[in-house]
This record gives structure tokens, sequence and C-alpha cells, in this order.
């Protein structure tokens, strides 16, 4: 990146600070102490819902209000409440979609420097640059909504590398990355940070991926800080016990794999949709992937793969009944159709409940109710059930997923983590025979990750056809799916 005044690397530190959304009982964090110098680079740690995301926000002063929520302790950058210094932070959000501001790409990476005051001439170099570190090669006006979701994850750390932050706050930014766009993207970040000196704190599941650039590690739970210091003091063989200890507690630690459920218990079983030719668009005349042929059968696991902008979540939601073939032919056999006719896209919506289930790959664009209970109470109460059962299923859902603590929660206070598995029990709600799930270990901690993973297993040798899109090569093992690979578009990134 070149040009401009570079914003000096920022301390933080926090003092006994903790926060609690309004409409939750229970501290998202509470006690937590611990000083960041200037030029460190920290990776945060910690398990699904222990507030990594939320300590990110309050670094960036964007929590909010006393409408939104209660905090307690300080939580300052360079000395003055993180509230008062929200230009020293670059914040990238674990959801790409929410960070999207504006229509076409250049402008979307623009609008932070244009806040700050950057000279016109400057910003255009900086854009530029951005796009070019993150491996974006797309033209600036491409339209935003016609980016995949790992371009908008890309999109979202150009803007802020732009604005040369002196603090960069980055919450799971390889998440939806395929394996080439997660070295570019850290190696974006370490050239950045390498010329600017800019501190940084990065919250990422993926720790091989960070451990290379980072010289610390915090880890953090509901109490407040349970480990900190060097990556091997912390995460490596000198680590001891403790190294078992969070693994236990859901960190992801090097060299302690989380537990695999065995292979499928019998073959697969009865074709329940197949695709011949088949053609997806998700703009109208723009197609990004054609020639598809591909089956799904009762019983087994299909990881639909590739690399980001292939179209892989384009062909999920066309599996899915939910966008209309461009070309070629879906069709579902009689065994999955059961009456309702061979063209999933014109089931109605009661229809699909049990035979297609979908989970979408952003959480927040499927969830509808005030409380987690009624999130998972909407399939079943479409689908007629009475009250006794329907308390059945979402008590044994809640359960099973880890939410039930977090039953009268409104969704959108959750974690990203904690939002995928409510998408994924609100789709089991209605028990349908395929599942198309759209990264769905998005978000995960080693421990919910193979309760997932397990669960997912389950319902395969239970009969149930799983089509998992995903960059988890993990999951795909532990599945022993079978793999249907997407080629790169010529413009994808």
């Amino acid at each position: 990146m070149t040009g401009g005044v570079v914003g000096a690397p920022a301390a933080v530190e926090a003092r006994g600070w903790g926060w609690r959304h309004a409409s939750r009982r229970a501290w998202a964090l509470s006690g937590v102490e611990f000083r960041i110098g200037t030029g460190e680079r920290v990776l945060l740690l910690g398990a699904s819902g222990a507030g990594k995301s939320t300590l990110l926000h309050g670094l960036a002063g964007v929590l909010g209000g006393d409408e939104e929520g209660e905090s307690a302790g300080e939580l300052l950058v360079d000395g003055s409440p993180a509230t008062a210094s929200r230009g020293r932070a670059g914040l990238v959000l674990q959801d790409p979609d929410s960070q999207v501001i504006l229509a076409r790409v250049g402008d979307d990476v623009a609008f932070g420097c244009e806040n700050l005051g950057v000279p016109r001439d400057e910003i255009w170099r900086r854009v530029g640059a951005a796009l070019d570190a993150v491996g974006l090669d797309v033209p600036l006006d491409r339209p935003t909504k016609a980016l995949s979701g790992g371009q908008k994850q890309r999109l979202a750390l150009a803007g802020a590398l732009a604005m040369q932050p002196g603090l960069l706050l980055l919450d799971e930014p390889t998440a939806n990355l395929d394996p080439e766009g997660v070295v570019e993207v850290r190696e974006a970040v370490g050239r950045v940070l390498d010329r600017t000196g800019a501190t940084l704190v990065v919250v990422e599941h993926r720790v091989d991926v960070w451990l290379p650039l980072v010289d610390r590690v915090i880890v953090i739970g509901p109490a407040g800080v349970i480990a900190d210091g060097a990556p091997g003091d912390v995460l490596g063989d000198r680590a001891g016990s403790r190294r078992t200890q969070l693994a236990e507690a859901g960190v992801w630690v090097p060299g302690i794999p989380p537990a695999s459920p065995p292979p499928p218990a019998r073959a697969a079983g009865e074709m329940l949709l197949s695709a011949h030719g088949l053609a997806v668009e998700r703009v109208r005349g723009v197609r990004v992937a054609d020639s598809i042929d591909l089956s799904v059968a009762a019983g087994e696991a299909l990881a639909v793969v590739g690399p980001n902008g292939a179209g892989k979540s384009t062909l999920g939601l066309t599996i899915a009944g939910l966008l209309p073939p461009a070309a070629g032919e879906l069709t579902a056999t009689d065994p999955l159709a059961a009456g309702a006719g061979p063209s999933p896209v014109r089931w109605r919506s009661c229809e699909l409940l049990t035979r297609i289930g979908t989970v979408f790959q952003d959480p927040e664009h499927q969830l509808l109710a005030r409380t987690v209970r009624e999130e998972l109470e909407v399939g079943p109460r479409a689908l007629g059930l009475d009250a006794a059962a329907t308390a059945a299923r979402v008590d044994e859902l809640l359960d099973r997923l880890r939410l039930a603590p977090l039953a009268r929660a409104n969704p959108y206070t959750l974690s990203g983590g904690e939002k995928r598995r409510l998408t994924v029990a609100a789709a089991l709600a209605t028990a349908p025979r395929v599942l198309v799930l759209d990264e769905p270990t998005f978000g995960q901690d080693a421990r919910t990750w193979a309760e997932l993973v397990g669960l997912l297993a389950r319902l395969r040798d239970d009969g149930a056809a799983i089509v998992a899109i995903t960059h988890d090569e993990a999951v795909v093992a532990a599945l022993h799916a079978r793999r249907f690979a997407l080629p790169r578009r010529e413009e994808a990134s």
C-alpha cells in the first residue's frame, strides 16, 4: 500500500471490562484484564460464545449505548475510552455482508477513507493497493451484490486496510475463504503490519493460519482471561497440560484434533435429486456455473467444494429449490417429491419444509423470531404440530446444539458460531429428507465443531441426504463425503 500518513500504532488496555446485552441475563464477558502494547500482534482465542467478537466491537468503540447493553470496567485505546477513539481502529466484522455499504466495489473500499478526510487522489491510490493486497481482482465498478461470500470477506478487509489504522481488528477474516485465499489474506495482513507497524488483534478458529504472524495469544472465557503469553507458552509443547485443558474448553489447539464420527453405517440409498446440464445464476442473465451433472442420494453426504466465486452457494440455493435453474434440469425423484411434483422450485414453502431444509451462508438472512426458542418453533408450527410435539422437538434441539441457556435470548445477540448452530437447529426442526448447508462449521470452536459434525453424521446414517458447501476439508473427511468440485471461474479470485 502506498502514500498517505499512516496512523501511529495504538496501545489498548482492558481494566476489569465486561459487557452484557440488554436482552440477556448473563454477562457475555466480565473481569477482562490485559494490556496490548503498540505494534503487538495478538491472536484472540476462546470457545464459541466466549465474547471474542464482543471484545473486538468494544475495542472499535461500536458496541452501542445503554439501549443495547451495559458495560463494566474500562476499555482504553491510547489511554482514552475506546468510544472516543473510533478513528484509530479498522474493524473487519465476522459477517462481511453487514459491512458492505455501497453498491460498487471501489466506492465501498473508499468509504472509510472518505470519512477520515483522506485527499481524493490518495484515496484511489489506497483503494487500488488494498484490493491488490487482498487478491480481489475485480473491476472497481463491479456491483457488491454480485460478489460471493468469500469475495465480500476480502472486500471488507480491503476497506479496513485502506484506512491505514493504528489498530487492526479482524474477526474471523478467513472463515469463508478457499485455501489459496486464506494464505493470500494472511500474507496481505502481514505486509501491511510490516510496513505500518500497526497493532493487530485477530479472532480466528484457524489457529495454525495465524501463528506464523502473531507474537502473543490471549484466551478468554466468560470470567475473563484464562491464558496469555507467547504462542509456544500457551499452545505449544511447553504449555504442558494447559494444551489439553484448552482443547477440552473448545479452543483449537494445534496437534489436538477434535473427535470425528465413525464412517457411514451403510451404503447410500435411493436417489432423491438429480441434475443434468444444470446452469445456475443468482442475478438474472449472469451464470456463475454451468454444465453441472450431479446426484443426491439418501444416506450420503455430498461436499460441494471449489474456489471463492465458483458458484457453490448459488448451486446450493438451486438444489434447495430457492432459485430456478438458469438452464438444464434439477429433478426430485418420487421418494423425495412425494406427490409435490418433480421441480423443487415450484413447491410451496410448506412442501419444502419436510423435503429440503436450507442453512444459508449468512445466518442472519434466515432469522425470523424474537427469541431462540421462538426461532425453533417457526417450522413445527408451520407444519401444524401441536404444542406438546413442538415443545418436545424444540427442547431436544436446544440441548443437542448447546443452545438451551440461550433459549430466551434475541437471536441477533448471539455470537456468529451460536447463530450458525441456531440456523442448523431451525432447519432440523422440520426433519427434512435433504439438508443443504452453506459453510456449516463457520464460527465453531473445536468442541461445537465435533458435536455439529457428529450430528450431521447421525442424520446421514438415519437416511437423510447432507449437502455441505464448504472450504473445511476436515468436514469433508469427517463426514466421508463424496466431493463435487466446481472449477474456478475466469473472473473469480
